[in-house]
């Protein structure tokens, strides 16, 4: 087990211990796993954002934290709240991250996710030119999830 998959290890257990929501001293938790902040941080925005399912809130200063959340919402609400997190443009990775993680919540099942990470891959969109694809990936993304709510 690599060091960022330690550190988001010992996060995703500090929310189920605390019901779903943790404040997180950086500095102690970087110290009690050996590592410096700056890896709590690099975690923290590449493992636990609202695309993922999370929100992240910071406070700086002597007494700072942050407090990571999971959204527990379902279905249409679930579904909603990440059409709302997507903006203008969606690189493949992310549409991944989203797909893996509307299978996980039980909102998609494997035959469509699979669809769904066919239709936002770089290979299918090969014929829209390189500035438009993310554009386009979004709104694909965004439709296909709007057909999932009606």
């Amino acid at each position: 087990m690599n060091l960022s998959e330690l550190v988001a290890l010992r996060i995703l257990e500090m929310l189920d211990a605390a019901g779903g929501e943790a404040e997180i001293q950086r500095n102690e938790l970087a110290s009690s796993i050996g590592c410096v902040p700056s890896q709590i941080n690099y975690v923290i925005t590449s493992r636990f954002t609202p695309e993922q399912g999370y929100t992240v809130e910071s406070r700086r200063g002597g007494g700072g934290y942050i407090r990571i959340s999971r959204v527990n919402l379902s279905g249409g609400p679930a579904i909603m709240h990440i059409i709302n997190c997507i903006g203008q443009t969606l690189d493949f990775a992310t549409s991944r991250a989203l797909i893996n993680d509307l299978l996980a919540r039980g909102l998609i099942d494997g035959t469509s996710a699979k669809i769904m990470a066919s239709a936002m891959s770089d290979s299918t969109l090969r014929e829209c030119p390189t500035e438009s694809r993310e554009r386009l990936r979004a709104q694909l993304f965004k439709q296909m999830l709007m057909n999932a709510v009606n």
